[in-house]
């Protein structure tokens, strides 16, 4: 059940917005989207942002099962390579998840209009993924030198645990953003085995529902819209670049 109560005034929480107020194209691919198909989209869109023949865009999709080896990837944190197909990522950082009932936000926005700042970007990135998962009552943090959002999982008489519920993975070219969030609605935590998840082992995956939430990714989907509204601006719904 979503709780809209938990969000401030739009005014309040605005991060990183454009002057213009112009809106991001919001669009959500119905049925999962193979990575290189996703991929070559992102890059087409990326240069239609420079060349002025397209705006701003925020595509919502699942991908089949598949790992992905950040620019920081080392070799030993690939457990199981057999698994899942492995594609090489032009993102940031170490080896991560996509697959089914989780949600993946690739985000083209243009920060020549919103500043130029890489360090707020990630900072507006991790504010959206709290920002939508207060919508559901879970507080999730971040955590310094750790990129990502985290939720703490404290049990009585046992030591304190966090588990990460959200990936965070951009590239900027010429300072038009790509590759995004990831988001673990529903997703198999089991698939996660294969990997050291963004080479960080000291601790373990969650998502809504193995926080005991029964969401779904539609549901998921307005949370992030009302967050990332909050964050970064206003959106207009349009169609999948694929």
């Amino acid at each position: 059940m979503l709780n809209r109560s938990l969000n401030p005034p739009q005014s309040d929480r605005l991060l990183m917005p454009r002057p213009d107020g112009a809106a991001a194209g919001w669009t959500v691919s119905a049925a999962p989207v193979p990575y290189p198909a996703a991929v070559a989209a992102m890059h087409e869109r990326v240069e239609a942002i420079l060349e002025g023949r397209a705006g701003e865009l925020v595509w919502l999709l699942e991908h089949p099962p598949l790992y992905t080896a950040g620019v920081s990837a080392k070799a030993a944190y690939l457990i199981d390579p057999q698994r899942f197909p492995v594609f090489e990522s032009e993102r940031g950082g170490q080896f991560t998840y996509h697959g089914p009932g989780q949600r993946v936000a690739y985000v083209m926005l243009d920060l020549r209009e919103r500043g130029r700042d890489v360090r707020r970007f990630v900072r507006s990135l991790e504010a959206w993924v709290i920002g939508a998962l207060a919508e559901f009552d879970v507080r999730g943090e971040a955590r310094q030198g750790r990129v990502g959002v985290w939720v703490d999982r404290p049990t009585p008489g046992f030591p304190p645990r966090e588990d990460k519920i959200a990936a965070i993975g951009v590239k900027l070219r010429r300072w038009v953003s790509f590759h995004g969030i990831s988001l673990n609605v529903e997703p198999d935590l089991d698939h996660f085995s294969g990997i050291v998840p963004c080479g960080i082992d000291q601790h373990g995956v969650t998502s809504l529902v193995d926080l005991g939430l029964p969401a779904t990714l539609e549901q998921a989907d307005a949370a992030l819209r009302l967050s990332f509204e909050s964050v970064f601006g206003a959106t207009v719904a349009t169609v999948p670049p694929a």
